[in-house]
């Protein structure tokens, strides 16, 4: 039988913990169940099923996995997600945390001051400055090709997907960058001084000391990168997700179909999908931890 000690002090902890599961059943579990049961009805934005919409079961989930659009929209994900999240943030976040790590000069300082500025510089305000420096005709970037004989590059046009791709890796690296500048303190100095001292090669160091020792930190980092790339909807305003759906990842396809076509209970449904694929790289982290703590 508890005694009254503990059963007050398990009173305790819930009323502690209480305002945190609001606020998740609230901002996270409402929207979830709203979203799933919108897409279980025919609901459109304007019109009669604006205010009488029907149950239609399962047929708008079904309808998404005959959708090419649906699919042509997943295909870009998964490379903007790869590129940007996997290639650009988390590659280049671990590359210039190494190259800082025991640099002392102001040249630290600086590299770290500008991923951070591009870091919390608004979305808005970043995404116009980078159609500024893409622009076809007076963007800083075609300033500089052509002073090297190289003609001008419309870029957002010919080439809508690596645009993305690079804004997006610009404007997120500083996370990952943060992450692994703060995880390469915690390694113990005696490791690598070790290492110098054997003569080890930057690459054996990395790959016999650092790296697994990171492991934790980097399979940490590969899941949020993934997470965060894979549901921003800033490339809209870059490219509008044209031309011709070239750089339509799946958030934008979802705002295509509820608000530019009204079919909100349509992009209900493929919301609770993009809810699902999330789920998915969870779990995937979730086995792939599990499996770490077994080595």
């Amino acid at each position: 039988m508890s005694t009254p000690g503990l059963i007050l002090s398990r009173r305790q902890t819930f009323a502690f913990i209480s305002p945190a599961f609001a606020i998740i059943a609230v901002f996270l579990v409402f929207p979830a169940v709203w979203a799933l049961y919108l897409g279980l009805t025919d609901l459109e934005l304007t019109g009669i099923r604006a205010v009488m919409p029907e149950f239609v079961g399962l047929s708008n989930f079904v309808r998404v996995f005959q959708d090419s659009f649906f699919y042509n929209a997943l295909k870009i994900s998964l490379v903007f997600v790869f590129g940007s999240g996997i290639i650009g943030q988390v590659g280049l976040g671990l590359l210039l945390a190494l190259l800082m790590h025991r640099e002392k000069s102001w040249i630290k300082t600086l590299v770290a001051a500008s991923a951070i500025a591009a870091w919390i510089i608004p979305d808005v305000v970043v995404a116009y400055l980078w159609v500024a420096f893409l622009d076809s005709d007076f963007g800083l970037l075609n300033r500089g090709l052509k002073l090297v004989g190289l003609g001008p590059v419309n870029w957002l046009f010919h080439y809508p997907l690596f645009s993305i791709i690079l804004f997006n890796t610009w404007r997120g690296t500083a996370f990952s960058m943060l992450l692994f500048s703060a995880a390469l303190q915690t390694l113990p100095p005696s490791y690598l001084e070790t290492a110098d001292t054997l003569g080890a090669s930057a690459w054996r160091r990395f790959r016999d000391i650092i790296l697994p020792l990171l492991k934790t930190t980097i399979l940490t980092d590969v899941l949020l990168i993934t997470l965060w790339t894979f549901n921003v909807f800033t490339p809209f305003l870059l490219t509008g997700g044209g031309p011709s759906f070239r750089s339509e990842i799946l958030p934008i396809y979802v705002y295509r179909t509820s608000f530019k076509y009204f079919k909100l209970g349509y992009g209900s449904a493929i919301s609770t999908v993009l809810l699902l694929i999330n789920l998915a790289f969870a779990l995937v982290y979730l086995q792939a931890k599990r499996r770490q703590k077994k080595w």
